[in-house]
């Protein structure tokens, strides 16, 4: 389970994205390499958001045993998702882009639960942002250029999730730090 919830750590994502961004843009896809960045500040700046505020002040009534909306989910959903689709030409929004952003969001989510380390609610809260995020991504990253050339951005995704699998990024105890003084 830690060998699969680990390719969605935000050791492992948040290079993976910015290396992304950078690959679509030399790959000749810049509309996809500022809907990928934008897709990503939004998802990831709503997650840390939705944490800070359970940290903060609790789960909210309907949503009582909402502990900490995973972000392992939402990069899930949003990173792989959003690239596996990307890189075979189905965007812009298809039932297929949906479908792969629910799946790795369920793959991811159920090694949370599986591990004791988010509820069934921390996991739904998370999909659901990845999947708001890959639906934006969608949106604004258009066609895939027909000349695109996909050895570029293929081979910069294997060398980051090589090079950064397995590492861990304490973001969770960073929010818990931010989120004291509001309580």
């Amino acid at each position: 389970m830690h060998f699969l919830t680990d390719f969605a750590d935000q050791a492992v994502v948040l290079p993976l994205a910015l290396a992304m961004a950078v690959s679509f843009w030399l790959a000749g896809w810049p509309r996809a390499a500022i809907a990928w960045s934008v897709s990503i500040i939004v998802t990831f700046g709503v997650v840390a958001v939705a944490k800070l505020l359970v940290f903060a002040y609790g789960p909210p009534a309907l949503l009582p045993l909402l502990l900490s909306p995973t972000g392992h989910t939402a990069s899930a959903a949003l990173v792989y998702g959003g690239l596996a689709c990307l890189l075979t030409g189905r965007a812009p929004l298809s039932v297929r882009m949906l479908i792969a952003a629910c799946l790795f969001a369920a793959t991811i989510g159920l090694t949370r639960v599986a591990l004791r380390v988010h509820s069934a609610q921390d996991v739904l809260v998370g999909a659901a942002i990845g999947i708001v995020g890959t639906t934006l991504l969608a949106a604004l990253a258009g066609e895939r250029p027909q000349r695109l050339r996909l050895v570029i951005p293929i081979g910069v995704a294997a060398s980051v999730l090589v090079g950064f699998h397995g590492l861990h990024m304490p973001a969770e105890d960073w929010l818990h730090e931010l989120a004291e003084p509001l309580k």
